[in-house]
């Protein structure tokens, strides 16, 4: 009944969004032909300060609440209110934006290049978050953030998925992530809000790709709970590395686990950590090997990544504008695109020579070189420690939820008989 009432729910803001956005745009903007000249706005419109200041306000509020549902009262309905509250205000009334998930970009840009000034309330929705889950684990994933929310009322009948799945699709946030830190630090493009998958829906303006795109994980979500947040939200990674050391966390069982079972199969995301009730399940020698075996696998890893990742660099600096540009100027003809020539005349009229594009377009190249270095050798890096996670088992005498994946979404808690 639950899991139907916020499909029902999610399909009304959908279509009262559709309804504001076809009221809005049904009449053209008057054009002005009788040399009507609009006057110059003499103070600025202080709203968009305002509706700022009320955005972090939510979202700190937001925050104390859920955590305070998740870790005191451990109480599933409250999570799932607190969702539709999250996907009403900062979704489809916010529109997705100002927005934790991307806000990563801007902070990275202002690190490399100290002209570009981050908003107040950028910083405070990057920084929040990430406070919040040092403390509670992540229950920003629970109930705050609108992209967890609309994925989480389409999860009608999760499926599990095995190890070796789980461990090749966990690889793509880390690739989502490394890029992503590189584009912005280069200045080239934000891809995480370029590539939003569920921005589109919220504003009704997403291209055709986009709109397959967001509908393909939508869809997928059914079966596969939260395939956004688990294997692609470069956020995400951050969160599951700060959860792992968090203060409090969410557990299945108020005091001692019973060891009934009921909780085993009870998580979408595969995020309870079953009991491995030996404390030693190999051979020292064997545990040891493996050990040895890892110290020198993992480094391999992080130089064949970055080795990669620098053969890369070329392809992956195509994106930047000024690349694309110094190409254009080089390879000038006759048979340019309109949009091509263009370009090209606002180059000219720039000022700026060919040898200052070339040299610029030289120095962006050396940055994706090295970037490529770090990115492919940060990937194999993470992909070595995922290796040694399934070599090396942890031992565990209760059910537990798993620190980094877990989303705190307290649906364990209502299978749990201890109360």
């Amino acid at each position: 009944m639950k899991k139907a009432t916020g499909f029902i729910l999610l399909i009304l803001l959908f279509a009262w969004q559709f309804y504001t956005a076809y009221a809005v745009q049904r009449f053209p903007k008057p054009e002005f032909d009788s040399g009507y000249v609009t006057p110059q706005t003499l103070l600025p419109n202080p709203r968009a300060s305002v509706l700022a200041i009320m955005d972090v306000v939510v979202l700190l509020t937001s925050l104390s609440v859920i955590s305070w549902m998740v870790i005191k009262k451990r109480w599933r309905n409250g999570v799932y209110w607190m969702s539709i509250f999250s996907l009403a205000y900062f979704g489809f009334y916010r529109e997705g934006c100002v927005c934790a998930v991307g806000s990563l970009q801007n902070i990275t840009l202002a690190m490399f290049d100290h002209s570009y000034v981050v908003p107040l309330s950028v910083i405070a929705f990057f920084i929040l978050p990430l406070a919040f889950t040092l403390m509670f684990g992540r229950t920003f994933c629970a109930g705050v953030c609108p992209f967890g929310a609309v994925q989480d009322f389409v999860a009608l009948k999760p499926q599990k998925l095995g190890t070796r799945t789980k461990t090749v699709l966990g690889i793509l946030p880390y690739i989502y992530l490394g890029l992503a830190v590189l584009y912005a630090a280069t200045g080239t493009d934000f891809i995480i809000c370029r590539y939003d998958p569920f921005v589109g829906f919220f504003r009704f303006n997403a291209s055709f790709g986009m709109f397959f795109f967001g509908t393909t994980l939508l869809l997928s979500g059914i079966f596969i709970a939260r395939p956004y947040c688990r294997f692609l939200c470069p956020y995400g990674v951050l969160l599951n590395w700060i959860s792992r050391f968090s203060k409090y966390h969410i557990t299945i069982t108020p005091s001692n686990c019973v060891q009934c079972k009921l909780c085993e199969h009870s998580c979408p995301y595969d995020a309870i950590d079953k009991p491995l009730l030996t404390s030693s399940p190999e051979e020292p020698k064997t545990r040891l090997r493996k050990f040895v075996f890892l110290c020198i696998l993992i480094p391999l890893l992080a130089f064949a990544g970055g080795f990669i990742g620098s053969r890369l660099h070329e392809t992956l600096a195509h994106v930047n504008y000024k690349i694309r540009l110094s190409e254009k100027v080089m390879a000038a003809s006759d048979k340019l695109t309109s949009e091509e020539s263009i370009e090209l005349d606002a180059f000219k009229s720039s000022g700026q020579t060919n040898e200052q594009l070339y040299a610029e377009a030289r120095e962006i190249l050396n940055k994706f070189y090295w970037g490529g270095w770090l990115v492919g050798g940060f990937v194999g890096l993470v992909f070595g420690f995922m290796l040694a996670g399934l070599l090396l088992k942890k031992y565990n005498a209760d059910y537990v939820p798993n620190k980094a994946n877990c989303l705190s979404c307290t649906r364990c808690v209502d299978y749990c008989p201890v109360k």
